[in-house]
């Protein structure tokens, strides 16, 4: 698999990585640890060496991560997440005070049976904390060896800046994707000056983009798609358009249209590196298979236009978690 660089940092990864919150959070039942560790082990197979996981996706999540990667460890970028009280998005509370990011720092390197931290992210700006104060614990974590690269998730523009200026970002990551472009307008000018790479999650719409979600489908019980805007009633019929017409365009390819969504991603930046997350290895390698899809100037014109006429219905996320993006 070919390898970018996440920004002015000189962390290398490849092209496409794997996130890990639906081996075991989010998207309905865990994944039977075996399994799961067999996923990883297969992208790892594939060529991907970057793996996303995060204190709040649960203990398991980063423990079968460390196990599956062991035997490559070295040959691997691992990064997880802080900032969520006790370590629980249910309550939408935050805590990056700097005890709490040393304490969560402690208790991943642990389940992750490893003696450092590749990329370590502020899972969402806490108001309640200077961000100075993060990205100077975060600077001192790197001092100690503990953490070798800062990274934020859904900050906005001036937050970005007031970390760099303390402790230089090597990546960002937010949602951005076909179905989710809110990053175009300040974000990612912002990275481009700054030096600073960006690692899309849901860079698949959640699904959406794959081509498998219609009007009729339902989701298992736990699965977050269950209360988000954009998978509701109208809001997903008039979604579904924008579906059908990268649909369209993938059959003309011969590829998928989950090909399509990621080619189109890593043709916007050569410092964007998309995270998708699947629990099945065929899908798995339907991914990787993006990396040989390229776009051609007419047809990303063509994708161009079919996102100004069908512009994407309902928030991406309910009242109270898009309160908790973009700070």
């Amino acid at each position: 698999m070919k390898t970018r660089t996440l920004g002015a940092s000189g962390l290398r990864v490849s092209e496409l990585g794997l996130g890990c919150m639906g081996l075991s959070f989010g998207y309905g039942p865990a994944t039977e640890p075996e399994d799961a560790i067999k996923i990883i082990r297969a992208a790892y197979d594939f060529g991907v060496t970057f793996f996303d996981t995060a204190e709040a996706y649960g203990a398991e999540n980063e423990e079968l991560l460390g196990e599956a990667v062991a035997p490559f460890r070295d040959s691997v970028v691992l990064a997880t997440k802080f900032g969520w009280k006790d370590g629980n998005t249910r309550t939408r509370e935050l805590d990056s005070r700097p005890e709490r990011i040393r304490l969560v720092a402690e208790q991943s390197l642990t389940r992750l049976k490893t003696d450092r931290i590749d990329l370590f992210y502020q899972h969402r700006v806490d108001p309640e904390v200077p961000i100075e104060d993060v990205a100077g614990t975060v600077r001192d974590l790197i001092g100690e060896g503990k953490v070798k690269h800062f990274g934020l998730s859904e900050a906005g523009a001036k937050t970005i800046r007031r970390a760099n200026a303390v402790q230089p970002v090597t990546a960002l990551q937010s949602e951005y994707s076909l179905f989710t472009r809110d990053p175009e307008a300040e974000i990612l000018p912002t990275l481009e000056e700054l030096g600073i790479g960006f690692v899309p999650f849901s860079p698949l719409g959640k699904g959406f983009l794959t081509g498998k979600v219609d009007a009729h489908t339902r989701f298992a019980e736990g699965d977050i798609r269950n209360t988000l805007p954009r998978f509701q009633g109208d809001a997903r019929e008039a979604n579904l358009r924008l579906a059908e017409a990268i649909e369209q365009i993938a059959a003309r390819k011969g590829v998928t249209c989950a090909q399509v969504a990621l080619a189109w991603l890593l043709a916007q930046k050569p410092w964007i590196v998309p995270i998708p997350g699947t629990t099945k290895l065929h899908r798995l390698e339907e991914n990787v298979g993006a990396m040989e899809v390229s776009l051609s100037g007419s047809e990303l014109a063509e994708i161009a236009a079919a996102l100004a006429s069908t512009p994407v219905e309902g928030q991406r996320y309910t009242e109270s978690g898009m309160k908790l993006v973009g700070r």
